[in-house]
């Protein structure tokens, strides 16, 4: 059974780009061995994340990410059951969310994903992945 996972988390840290580097090459080298795929978006502190694969791998690797200590805050927004991947060509693609983009900027209070509807949460992150602002690191 195939599962999608939403999460949302908070950086202990500053998200740069050798954290989220480190963080994007671990992340590929993991799901492509453990048949995992999805997209990262981060920006302003905040990640959300879309992991998709066999239920037991991606919850074996969310529990993985609940205990990691470079974020906080880790929330599961949305968990659904689904017969078709959104992104089966990522193991793990990167969205760099805009600092310009008033709902980053957490100015409009729809985007607030603790309190947002899950499914208003995985909307925006499909839209922002549509913009093209996805960035992936070579295959390794």
């Amino acid at each position: 059974m195939q599962v999608r996972i939403l999460y949302a988390s908070r950086a202990v840290g500053p998200q740069t780009t050798t954290v989220t580097s480190a963080i994007l090459a671990t992340a590929q080298a993991f799901n492509r061995q453990h048949g995992i795929s999805g997209v990262l978006c981060q920006g302003q502190g905040l990640y959300l994340q879309v992991l998709e694969g066999e239920r037991s791998a991606v919850h074996a690797l969310y529990a993985r990410i609940v205990a990691d200590r470079r974020h906080k805050d880790v929330e599961m927004l949305q968990l659904e059951e689904i017969t078709e991947r959104c992104y089966p060509e990522w193991s793990m693609a990167l969205v760099d969310l805009s600092e310009e983009d008033a709902m980053v900027q957490m100015k409009h209070p729809e985007f607030d994903p603790y309190s947002a509807p899950g499914v208003l949460v995985m909307a925006l992150v499909e839209e922002w992945v549509a913009a093209g602002r996805r960035i992936e690191l070579p295959a390794t």
